[in-house]
């Protein structure tokens, strides 16, 4: 079992242009020409070979798949699976058992796995920005150390710079990532958050431990999320928010201490809502949050005439809302962000 070595080092007088100089050498198609020594790439079996810089620490058990390219500095563990097509760029590191897809990315500086027990498994085409944490051991008390932990991330996401994702505090349970999110930079996703696809979390969006955002949500930049709370699907959380309770299907909160704003108009019509639909949607929204009569009833007794509403109930869109706020007054979770009645006087 080898590593590769460090060349030996010799003084220079440093100035811009060597700078300028270094900088070209470091991007040009042949600084990834070197193939080390060894069984690490195995050239004969692929049609694109691997190119390893001999700066860089490969474990020699480490599964290098065709076209991989492995900038300088970085580091490979023995448990580690690239796909074909990634690229790691000079300064980045994958430990522990992790496994990258296809065409996967890894900006100067990335950091992607950990040496804990567990895996960190990441799916194609995604891009780790640069010095971005995935895959590492969370920042929960409870968690021992003999545990496994698990991070499941799918396809085609962009994870931009400083961007912080734990994996699970126990072994029972997973912190998952789905598909096509786009996650801005210094954003965190704590321990055993369920996040599912096409979400875009602005910058200094910051996900406490188990929370579950659906799909196609869109987050503003410094939200904050409390643990155990749920994100509806279409949802738009304005920034500087601090959400304590549950934010149901299409709507929008802000604040503080975040109150519900009304439905994501915008977002719904983006997201080819019918205009039908988004009528529909309207009015039952109305009818349960923001009543004019004085007679209207309790929130519960709203709720219920708007799921037995002749017309209202048969839109498959408003009985999704329905539902999604039924489930957050499970005995389990939150509740809902609260709500201000604009009454008619």
């Amino acid at each position: 079992m080898s590593f590769l070595k460090l060349g030996t080092r010799r003084s220079f007088s440093f100035s811009f242009s060597s700078a300028l100089r270094i900088r070209s050498l470091l991007f040009e198609p042949r600084f990834f020409s070197y193939v080390a020594e060894g069984e690490r790439v195995h050239a004969s079996n692929t049609t694109k070979p691997s190119f390893i810089h001999p700066s860089a620490i490969v474990h020699p058990n480490a599964v290098i798949g065709e076209g991989v390219s492995i900038g300088p500095f970085c580091s490979v563990s023995s448990s580690a699976k690239l796909g074909s097509g990634c690229q790691l760029y000079p300064g980045s590191h994958i430990f522990g058992n992790t496994e990258l897809g296809d065409n996967c990315m890894l900006m100067t500086g990335a950091v992607v796995g950990d040496d804990f027990p567990g895996c960190t498994i990441i799916g194609s085409n995604n891009t780790i920005g640069y010095h971005a944490v995935i895959g590492v051991k969370c920042q929960d008390l409870k968690y021992k150390p003999e545990d496994e932990c698990f991070l499941e991330v799918g396809h085609n996401n962009d994870i931009r710079e400083h961007t912080s994702i734990h994996r699970s505090s126990k072994s029972t349970d997973r912190t998952v990532i789905g598909d096509g999110n786009f996650i801005m930079g210094s954003c965190h996703i704590a321990h055993d958050c369920k996040i599912g696809s096409n979400n875009i979390f602005a910058n200094n969006t910051l996900l406490a431990g188990h929370v579950e955002v659906e799909d196609y949500v869109h987050t503003a930049g410094a939200t904050v999320v409390h643990q155990f709370c749920h994100v509806g699907s279409f949802s738009f959380l304005g920034g500087g928010s601090v959400v304590s309770q549950d934010v149901p299907k299409y709507m929008m909160v802000a604040g503080e201490r975040a109150e519900l704003r009304g439905l994501n108009v915008v977002g719904l019509t983006r997201r080819g809502f019918s205009m039908e639909e988004i009528r529909s949607l309207r009015e039952a929204y109305r009818k349960i949050f923001l009543w004019v009569d004085a007679n209207a009833g309790s929130f519960e007794e709203r709720l219920a005439q708007v799921e037995q509403h002749e017309e209202l109930i048969h839109v498959p869109a408003v009985r999704a809302m329905l539902q999604s706020i039924r489930d957050s007054f499970a005995d389990d979770r939150r509740g809902i962000c609260k709500f201000r009645h604009w009454s008619s006087s």
